[in-house]
């Protein structure tokens, strides 16, 4: 099928969608939750066919991550698609109502984008997440994952159609590129006839050819540097398990932190017990200018001088940057010259550096004495997410089912005549 007749039906399917009710739609939901459900044991073989073709091929440790289903990780994915569920339907809310002087009764209304086209690397998670997120909000979507990734996605996009048209929904509600040609992305890009927005998944480079190529709107996210500022007034005993958990709980992700600055104050008592504490946990510690020469004899092995382009690498493995600082104001100009977008957080006791630090910051996420591990659309309450958008316009931050939905005006009169 081409991807001109494969943005035909998705348009067709969007239609078709947006006439369905929150219950049936959450109908159809189940039905997928159902069916991925039986198909475990299928769905893991698929994957560990392309795990060992990745390992073959030398793939780094941080895509293989992204690439990997377990049972445990494949049950909770399918556990979100009952959270999405359970969540309440944006489509139809009515909000901003007004009646005008002349008896006009203006409202807004909720209504789906229409089709989405995704396009993503080493995730078979994000395949069921802008499914269910996609179906609850009565959207279309065209799929397209990485070639590392194709035989997981088309066991689990074979399922999902199934399902689909068992609950008597148009299975080409959710449709899939299985060709690894490039060209196939540049044809989407070009589909703005039929596809009304672009979300790319994925590294620097694809965020900037979707940006550069496409005539459909684009959504920007899922790329930026992590900072981390521990402010003159931050408890250290604290500190310590918070940053730990931004780096490690999961290295490979977007939102780990890649640069932890450290307010000169603390720098020769609190900048060697984090340097060990990470270290122990297999850390590397890339140290920059005066955390150089506090550790560059305290852990031989653990420890590299940092160079100035290092400020700049998104690190998805266990990695991590560290440099002192001299206040609150040359933390926030260091996170402002080097890729503060996405998730970034301050550790203080202080409320009116809190404050400034928020403001002040240009983030689609700002955190307070929080990690930077919660920017994630299950962690934020929205079931899943459709990515992490660190763009301004129309969303910010995690994309759950609000952000998949525009509004139209609703204006009703009594046979009113403009004057």
């Amino acid at each position: 099928m081409s991807i001109e007749e494969m943005g035909r039906r998705a348009k067709e399917a969007s239609h078709i969608m947006a006439g369905f009710l929150t219950r049936d739609r959450n109908r159809a939901l189940e039905s997928i939750r159902k069916g991925l459900e039986n198909a475990i044991p299928e769905i893991l073989k698929a994957n560990e066919e392309d795990l060992t073709e990745a390992r073959a091929k030398g793939i780094g440790a941080a895509l293989l991550d992204r690439l990997t289903l377990n049972e445990k990780r494949l049950q909770g994915i399918i556990a979100d698609i009952g959270k999405v569920a359970g969540l309440q339907d944006p489509v139809g809310e009515e909000f901003d109502s007004r009646v005008l002087p002349n008896g006009l009764r203006l409202r807004k209304r909720r209504v789906p984008l229409g089709v989405l086209g995704v396009i993503y690397e080493a995730r078979p998670n994000v395949t069921v997440d802008i499914t269910s997120l996609s179906v609850k909000t009565g959207n279309a979507c065209i799929l397209r994952g990485g070639k590392e990734t194709l035989r997981s996605n088309t066991v689990l996009v074979t399922v999902i159609r199934n399902a689909l048209k068992e609950a008597g929904f148009p299975e080409d509600a959710v449709q899939y590129i299985s060709d690894p040609n490039r060209e196939y992305v540049n044809q989407l890009l070009k589909l703005d006839r039929y596809v009304d927005m672009i979300i790319p998944r994925g590294g620097q480079k694809l965020q900037e050819l979707c940006r550069r190529e496409s005539t459909v709107p684009v959504i920007i996210g899922g790329f930026g540097i992590g900072h981390i500022f521990v402010d003159a007034s931050a408890d250290p005993e604290k500190s310590l398990p918070l940053i730990g958990n931004s780096k490690i709980q999961r290295p490979s992700a977007c939102n780990a932190v890649d640069t932890v600055l450290v307010h000169q104050a603390l720098q020769d008592s609190f900048i060697p017990r984090l340097a060990q504490y990470l270290a122990e946990r297999d850390v590397e510690l890339v140290a920059h200018g005066r955390a150089w020469e506090i550790l560059k004899d305290l852990l031989p092995g653990h420890v590299r001088e940092g160079q100035p382009a290092d400020f700049d690498v998104e690190w998805l493995s266990l990695k991590v940057n560290i440099a002192v600082v001299d206040d609150l104001n040359a933390a926030v100009a260091h996170l402002r010259a080097h890729g503060a977008v996405h998730s970034d957080a301050i550790l203080t006791n202080d409320y009116e550096n809190a404050l400034t630090f928020m403001n002040a910051v240009d983030s689609a996420c700002v955190y307070v004495n929080a990690s930077t591990r919660f920017s994630d659309g299950g962690q934020f309450g929205l079931g899943a997410e459709v990515a992490i958008s660190t763009q301004k316009l129309h969303a910010r931050g995690p994309m759950g089912l609000q952000e998949l939905t525009t509004y139209k005006w609703i204006c009703e009169g009594s046979y009113s005549l403009r004057e």
